[in-house]
């Protein structure tokens, strides 16, 4: 076989007249010769050097194609189809691939070409090489690209460290309602960041009383009432009876001066009087804003009392009214402008009503939830829930009204008090 190289350039030698081999174009052959390479002395026996192996017939061909003259009985040559298996003696090329050849005129079976013949198929070394290298090209490609990845996640990594680590706190930190107990996270870039906000409703070891999230004025609970969470929000939810309410320890509101005050409530049924916020004396009221039949229909309040005895033709109220106005919450906010000496009511956000009024009656009492102060009684108890009450000690314009939500309070202007907020 070859090795996948041309074959030996020099000519062949001519082989003598009469012998067997390799010749172009083949010869009969001579009764005891081979085709040696390079020429030999004849064995005896009639082989050439690299003719048929000793003991073989004289009048045998050599390992070339085989002759059509050859004659009966001849032994067949390592590449020729035998007659018979059992007659054919182990050869020393015996197992060689069939390279394909042309079968010689006469040939017995296919034709095989001799070991210097040009090959048919022989393999394409130089499209070989190119695949070889293109497979190196690609190997080497993989890998700068597989070091380049690395090399990258190596470096996020050491960014990713210098910066801080997680953004989980900054996440917290950025939340309305974290936990009460997380530590603040120093912000990457050296800014202070923003403190986590307290939404515990209740004072510290004394869950009886609602704590004021914007002064220190706590709202003590009576027995019939109680804080529960909702969801991420607290409210405070009442019987409707005399003991059921949460007063402060003082008074909240200047009512001299101009004020707004607004809760979220809920109530179960909008029957008679039900005030949701008040604040006046042992007498009577100061405001109060809540729930009230005007003319033997439910509507919403906003009410003040103009004199120092708590008649009813000393009070003045506007009102208002929504589509729902009981098993809903709806957001109530009244207002009293000093210098125009006007009240408004605004329900969820928007104006019902306005009235003008002489003043506000300066009662020095505590501020009210679920109850009002009427004919040195105490009246109106409500029925249901509140939650986000606020105070102010100015007018919120209509805008700013507008953009109060519950939970939120107006950035523009910081409450005097706030309960309940999420």
């Amino acid at each position: 076989m070859t090795d996948g190289t041309n074959p030996p350039s020099n000519p062949q030698p001519e082989p003598a007249p009469g012998n067997g081999g390799y010749g172009f174009p083949p010869v009969p052959p001579a009764p005891a010769a081979g085709y040696g390479y390079p020429p030999g002395t004849p064995a005896p026996g009639g082989g050439g050097s690299f003719g048929p192996p000793p003991g073989a017939p004289a009048d045998g061909g050599g390992y070339g194609y085989p002759q059509a003259d050859a004659q009966p009985g001849a032994q067949p040559g390592p590449y020729q189809q035998a007659p018979a298996p059992a007659a054919a003696p182990q050869q020393w090329a015996q197992g060689l691939p069939n390279m394909g050849g042309p079968a010689a005129p006469g040939a017995a079976g296919p034709g095989l070409p001799g070991p210097f013949a040009p090959q048919s198929d022989q393999p394409d070394w130089e499209a070989m090489a190119d695949r070889s290298a293109a497979e190196k090209r690609k190997k080497r490609l993989w890998l700068i690209g597989a070091a380049v990845t690395v090399l990258a996640l190596l470096a996020g990594g050491g960014t990713f460290l210098l910066l801080g680590g997680d953004d989980k706190g900054e996440n917290a930190a950025k939340d309305d309602t974290p936990s009460p107990t997380a530590p603040p996270t120093p912000s990457p870039t050296g800014s202070k960041s923003k403190t986590p906000v307290d939404n515990t409703p209740t004072v510290k070891d004394d869950p009886t009383q609602i704590r004021d999230r914007s002064g220190k004025t706590p709202l003590k609970m009576g027995p019939d009432a109680g804080v529960f969470p909702i969801e991420k929000r607290f409210e405070i939810r009442t019987k409707g009876n005399e003991n059921s309410y949460a007063e402060s320890a003082k008074r909240v509101v200047d009512t001299s001066k101009s004020f707004t005050v607004s809760a979220h409530v809920w109530n179960r049924a909008p029957k008679g009087r039900q005030i949701a916020v008040s604040q006046g004396n042992e007498k009577s009221f100061s405001f109060e804003l809540g729930l009230d039949q005007v003319n033997g229909k439910p509507t919403w309040v906003f009410r003040v009392q103009t004199g120092d005895q708590g008649a009813e033709a000393t009070a003045v109220t506007v009102t208002g009214e929504s589509p729902k106005m009981e098993k809903t919450f709806s957001t109530l906010t009244g207002t009293y402008d000093a210098e125009r000496k006007q009240i408004a009511l605004y329900v969820n956000g928007k104006k019902t009503g306005e009235a003008p009024v002489p003043g506000v009656f300066q009662a020095q009492g505590p501020l009210q939830l679920a109850r009002s102060r009427h004919e040195d009684k105490w009246t109106a108890p409500w029925s249901g829930a509140m939650e986000t009450v606020q105070t102010y000690d100015v007018v919120l314009s209509p805008a700013q009204i507008d953009t109060l939500k519950p939970g939120r309070v107006d950035a523009a202007a910081k409450p005097t008090g706030s309960w309940l907020l999420y």
